[in-house]
């Protein structure tokens, strides 16, 4: 069984281990402690799939007679559908370049260079697409160069970009992406969660790398000439 707080500091919550129970142990019984008033606990239960909300204050006997009473008559969950980050990312496309674009037109040090939503947008799906398939890649694997990232640098200095501005660009990105992850936490498989973010955070890393080559690459030349 699970008995969990619903609010808890930091990045994790009650929404986040209850979505991880459901998908480890379906059928546990999972109850979780609010300090919402009555309507609004019974809601967040719905969303959170609990067995039931307790809503503090709550004494320990009580809490006991509620486990009692569940463990001796559980409730059948189906066991949620798991998808692998890859999968989330690929059908998300759209609304992570769109989450991308809303940040970005909420930077000035962006929007100080005036360009159009395709010359704003046009290599994500490029960059996006080489995370994708680096979450498919076999464990021990090469991980593959991402050209897309050294041509998106080259072009980023010619629109007059500076370093910190692309840097800014690819942290916007990494955001982006882990918001997307945060809006399907009901469907994302956690047995294998922890690895692919490790490995998001490692390729966008590695793609900023090769953008900053790119753009090096082309103030050099520019300067030789």
């Amino acid at each position: 069984m699970l008995l969990s707080d619903l609010h808890m500091p930091d990045a994790c919550d009650g929404f986040t281990v209850v979505n991880a129970m459901r998908h480890t142990q379906p059928n546990a019984v999972t109850l979780v402690l609010s300090g919402y008033p009555v309507l609004q606990a019974a809601l967040s239960g719905l969303l959170l799939q609990a067995d039931q909300v307790l809503v503090k204050p709550i004494g320990f006997a009580e809490i006991t007679e509620i486990i009692q009473k569940k463990l001796a008559n559980p409730s059948v969950h189906m066991a949620m559908n798991k998808e692998r980050v890859a999968e989330i990312l690929e059908r998300d496309l759209d609304q992570t370049i769109q989450s991308w674009m809303s940040r970005v037109e909420h930077t000035e040090e962006l929007t100080a260079i005036s360009l159009t939503y395709q010359e704003r947008t046009a290599h994500l799906p490029l960059l996006l697409g080489d995370v994708v398939r680096r979450l498919r890649l076999a464990p021990g694997a090469k991980s593959p160069i991402s050209r897309a990232a050294r041509e998106h640098g080259i072009l980023r200095r010619k629109q007059g970009y500076t370093v910190p501005m692309v840097v800014e660009e690819s942290r916007i990105l990494q955001v982006s992406i882990f918001n997307t992850l945060q809006n399907n936490l009901g469907s994302v498989d956690f047995s294998t969660v922890l690895l692919d973010v490790m490995t998001i955070a490692d390729e966008v890393d590695s793609q900023l790398k090769q953008a900053m080559l790119g753009f090096m690459e082309t103030r050099a030349a520019k300067a030789a000439s």
